[in-house]
C-alpha cells in the first residue's frame, strides 16, 4: 500500500468523499459527500442516536463504530450535544439513517483504498 492509498483513505475516513477528492474523482467525492452528510442530518433532524460504547452491552460497540464511521461529523454532533430523543416518535428512523450514513462512508474508505491501489478506475 503506497502513501498515497493511505492519505486518501484518511481523507475518506475523516471527510465523506475526501479520499475520492483526493484522489482527482471530484465529481464523485461531491455527490458523495452530499449523500452522506444528508443522511447523517436527517437522522439528526429525525433525533436518531449517536452511539457510544456502553459497559455491560456489546453490541453498542458496533453501532459505535458503524455510527463513527462518518468521521468528523460524528465527533462535531458529539461536541454540540446531539444525543438523541429516545422519547421522540422519530427516533429509530433518525438512528437508522446516521448508522446508514456511517456504514456508507465506511465502504467509501474502501473503495478509496481500491481506487489508490488502481484496482479500479
Amino acid at each position: 500500500m503506497n502513501k498515497r492509498t493511505v492519505a486518501a483513505m484518511l481523507l475518506a475516513l475523516i471527510v465523506p468523499g475526501g479520499g475520492h477528492f483526493y484522489l482527482g474523482r471530484r465529481s464523485r467525492a461531491i455527490v458523495f459527500m452530499v449523500v452522506v452528510l444528508f443522511m447523517f442530518a436527517v437522522g439528526l433532524w429525525l433525533d436518531g442516536r449517536l452511539y457510544v460504547p456502553e459497559r455491560g452491552k456489546p453490541l453498542t460497540l458496533l453501532a459505535t463504530f458503524a455510527s463513527m464511521g462518518v468521521g468528523l461529523p460524528y465527533l462535531i454532533a458529539r461536541a454540540v450535544g446531539a444525543p438523541g430523543d429516545l422519547g421522540s416518535i422519530t427516533y429509530e428512523y433518525g438512528t437508522a439513517f446516521m448508522l446508514t450514513a456511517g456504514l456508507m462512508n465506511l465502504l467509501l474508505v474502501l473503495d478509496s483504498f481500491d481506487i489508490g491501489e488502481q484496482r479500479k478506475e
